[in-house]
């Protein structure tokens, strides 16, 4: 199955949660992303899902909007571990007075996440939006960098494609693991073929 991969820098537009969030996050494991790279002290390899960006859509709304705090968040997400990394996504939640809410599957209820204390009103209803119309519109890069090498803005030995934070690197361990230029742009929505090819054929700066 072909599993769509997105930059920290892409998930950062396309879902609202800071850069600074998200690193944040990821080191102390509040939310981790759940593509993983060959070489985990590497930042330019921290690569999210569509699955993850959902879960970050809702998780902005909660935190950065609806001013839940994170330590709450940390006690629901404890609470509904049982749902899986893709707890935020998979689950209908609301906000009351900056504390998540839900309905319990068994009684109908709404109830706190964490307490299970009942409630009486919802003002709130968290929703993950259209993804994939903000996805279409990721894809929209400046035609001018289609097919470029940008080894610029993070040196010579760290090369990526133009406008974009996807190393060379990358692009080359794909294709190392026999992946077509048409199959390595459905990992990345934001590529081109054109790009592909111009990574297979950069030298990397020794």
């Amino acid at each position: 199955m072909v599993i769509m991969a997105f930059t920290e820098d892409q998930a950062n537009r396309l879902t609202g949660v800071s850069l600074y969030q998200l690193r944040s996050w990821a080191r102390d494991g509040f939310f981790i992303p759940s593509l993983t790279s060959r070489d985990e002290d590497e930042p330019l390899l921290s690569l999210y899902s569509f699955r993850d960006l959902v879960c970050l859509k809702i998780i902005n709304q909660l935190r950065n909007e609806s001013r839940v705090p994170l330590n709450h968040l940390r006690e629901v997400k404890e609470k509904l571990s049982h749902l899986g990394d893709d707890l935020w996504a998979k689950t209908t939640l609301f906000v009351l007075n900056r504390r998540v809410i839900l309905s319990n599957p068994e009684t109908g209820e709404k109830e706190d996440a964490v307490n299970g204390q009942g409630v009486l009103q919802i003002p709130l209803v968290v929703v993950s939006g259209n993804m994939k119309d903000a996805v279409r519109l990721l894809r929209q890069r400046d035609q001018s960098l289609i097919g470029r090498i940008d080894a610029k803005r993070f040196g010579a030995k760290n090369p990526v494609i133009a406008g974009t934070r996807i190393p060379v690197s990358t692009i080359k361990d794909f294709i190392d693991d026999g992946f077509t230029p048409e199959q390595i742009v459905l990992q990345y929505p934001s590529l081109t073929v054109d790009d592909v090819k111009a990574a297979m054929g950069h030298k990397v700066a020794a």
